[in-house]
């Protein structure tokens, strides 16, 4: 019988058994795409992460939800560089390549921070086919929704008023215009947004 060794972490934690829970494997090599895939539906957790040998980065990590592999994401990838800095003697200052590629992540003390790469955009469906699938009207709605990527693509809609956000109602309609969305969500805004691309943790448990 193979044997994996992993962790279970929570990531931007205060105490014990809060934050973002996160499963890492720390060493995934062996492991196939329908292995890994099945591991993350057992732990049925947001995300769970594998280690792997990298010959560009210090180390190589996927992260799969309990239904699909992400290309990058937050918690679990400042989660990861925790382990993978004790795991490697990484010290402060490690690479992570991942599927959307190598993001640099640096610890001061127990506080990390990693940085994504530079967003890029595309429009999304008309204004109205927006209104339409979160149960608005086009006047409830700002500026153009944006595909926004960062290594994981989301689909942003501002607001021209914040009270309007309480009256979305995600109609059937939502199932074909996030479709293509591996997230499968969409953020409502109201009021100058950027795209976030700096993530920080100060304690895990």
């Amino acid at each position: 019988m193979r044997r994996y060794a992993y962790r279970i972490l929570n990531v931007f934690a205060e105490t014990a058994l809060t934050g973002n829970p996160l499963c890492v494997f720390e060493n995934a090599e062996g492991l196939s795409d329908f292995e890994m895939q099945a591991l993350a539906l057992q732990f049925n957790l947001s995300e769970t992460t594998f280690i792997l040998p990298s010959a560009v980065a210090t180390a190589h990590v996927r992260i799969f939800t309990p239904s699909f592999e992400m290309p990058f994401a937050g918690h679990p990838t400042l989660g990861t560089a925790h382990v993978v800095r004790e795991l490697r003697g990484a010290g402060d200052t490690l690479t992570l390549d991942m599927k959307a590629g190598v993001i640099p992540v640096t610890s001061s003390g127990s506080i990390w921070t990693l940085e994504a790469r530079k967003p890029t955009t595309r429009a999304a469906a008309a204004a109205h086919d927006i209104a339409d699938m979160l149960g608005l009207s086009p006047s409830d709605l700002g500026s153009p929704p944006l595909w926004v990527d960062t290594g994981s693509e989301q689909l942003i809609v501002p607001l021209a008023r914040l009270r309007r956000s309480s009256a979305a109602r995600p109609t059937r309609v939502c199932s074909r215009v996030m479709a293509a969305a591996l997230r499968g969500k969409a953020w409502l805004t109201c009021g100058p947004t950027r795209p976030r691309t700096r993530w920080s943790h100060a304690s895990f448990f």
